[in-house]
């Protein structure tokens, strides 16, 4: 165990990508146990990316980009923008509004942080928000991909756990909307302390702009109809969104959209192939970790410590954050669960309420430097300086980790819509 940490930490150290780190730690540990055949290193790779359900990552990476090319996400924003824009701070709440519509489509926080970037932070700046606060807006919303379905981190949280990725798309919800509203109090706070401007309220502007829309919202209702309604699996549902995406270019957009289709789609095979090189990689290490007992010995030395269950909560939480600052979401998933997870279940600790904290934390880091993804992601598209970015996403920072105080101490608010909806498909 040791000789794997102090490997992948000076690969980390180094600047190696946490795949190649990770990978490499755990091939050295199995060349040199004479018990262990180096083969086991490329069917372990495989025979963990090979999973049916992992295939919604691509495909739900893929729809995303589909939508953002085909102006889909920007209808969502100009729905949003005429629903609320009236409101003080109105095109920041545009803004997170438009966030949670894209994000029961595609999943992918940066995707999401880099689209509404181009879309919300110029409009912005034109209207007279700050800039520290128009990309700190931005960066923040962008993260609720992470939780509402469908979103990348809880399947692969599901397929390492063993969890019903269907049970953690509904628990995401609730949490999900608590942290769009959370992100709407702090912009409705920080619009009046700035007195920014706000637009007036067109009822006929609303119902074009929403009338215009209903492609892009009719997405949602197929992925999270299909899901409800028990037509579709998670990795069905990805399908049918980029098949939805596709027909809707296609008619659309025609010639030009056939065009830019190998473009968008080279651009979400490589976003796809560093996710899934990744998993792989945590293939590797989990089928060494099982082989050698890892799981087991460190959940018998933190149980005989006598953590209840709460502190455990605690302490993984703010290791989590830790980690954040350095290290991508996907990572902390897929580095953390293989020895987190048996804790948990020895702690009674339940999967889907653990998985939607987790979620929380990870969404907390894509803004905290110097590996917040999403300030780096907003900056480079915005070209507005990154302690700028860092600055404006301070006040959303601080209303997530409310959220996730009270996901932590009323589990219900992760518990209860998957009980229910799920129960009630059982029933018909």
């Amino acid at each position: 165990m040791y000789i794997v940490g102090i490997i992948a930490l000076v690969l980390l150290v180094l600047s190696v990508p946490i795949g190649i780190a990770l990978g490499a730690a755990s091939a050295v540990y199995i060349f040199i146990d004479p018990l262990l055949e180096p083969n086991v290193i490329f069917r372990a790779f495989f025979n963990f990316i090979g999973r049916y359900s992992l295939m919604a990552i691509p495909l739900f990476i893929f729809a995303g980009f589909l939508m953002e090319r085909t102006g889909l996400v920007a209808q969502l924003f100009r729905f949003a923008d005429a629903l609320v824009g009236w409101m003080p701070g109105g095109f920041g709440i545009a803004t997170v509004l438009a966030c949670v519509m894209f994000a029961a489509i595609s999943g992918s926080s940066v995707a999401m942080a880099a689209a509404m970037s181009l879309i919300a932070i110029p409009e912005m700046l034109k209207r007279g928000y700050p800039p520290w606060l128009a990309s700190g807006i931005v960066a923040a919303s962008g993260g609720i991909a992470m939780l509402i379905p469908p979103s990348i981190i809880l399947i692969l949280y599901g397929i390492v756990t063993e969890t019903s990725i269907v049970r953690l798309f509904f628990a995401g919800v609730v949490p999900g909307i608590c942290l769009a509203v959370s992100n709407i109090v702090a912009m409705l706070a920080l619009a009046w302390y700035l007195k920014l401007p706000r637009g007036k309220l067109d009822l006929r502007e609303a119902a074009r702009s929403g009338k215009v829309a209903i492609p892009a919202l009719g997405m949602p209702v197929v992925i999270l109809g299909g899901l409800y309604g028990g037509l579709f699996t998670p990795t069905e549902a990805a399908a049918a969104a980029c098949g939805y995406a596709l027909l809707y270019g296609v008619i659309t957009g025609r010639g030009e959209f056939i065009r830019e289709l190998l473009p968008t789609t080279c651009r979400a095979l490589n976003l796809s192939a560093v996710v899934l090189f990744l998993v792989g990689s945590v293939g590797v290490f989990q089928f060494l970790a099982a082989n050698l007992y890892w799981p087991q010995i460190v959940t018998k030395a933190v149980v005989s410590i006598g953590l209840t269950p709460i502190g455990f909560i605690f302490m993984f939480m703010i290791a989590a954050l830790f980690l954040g600052m350095f290290l991508d979401g996907v990572a902390i998933v897929l580095l953390t669960m293989p020895v987190v997870y048996p804790i948990a279940d020895a702690l009674k600790i339940d999967p889907v309420h653990l998985g939607i904290m987790l979620t929380i934390a990870v969404e907390m880091s894509v803004v905290t430097p110097p590996v917040g993804l999403n300030l780096f992601a907003v900056s480079s598209t915005s070209k507005i300086p990154i302690t700028q970015v860092t600055r404006g996403a301070i006040p959303f920072f601080t209303t997530d980790a409310i959220v996730l105080l009270l996901v932590i101490f009323f589990p219900i608010l992760s518990l209860w819509l998957p009980d229910v909806l799920i129960t009630d498909v059982f029933n018909k």
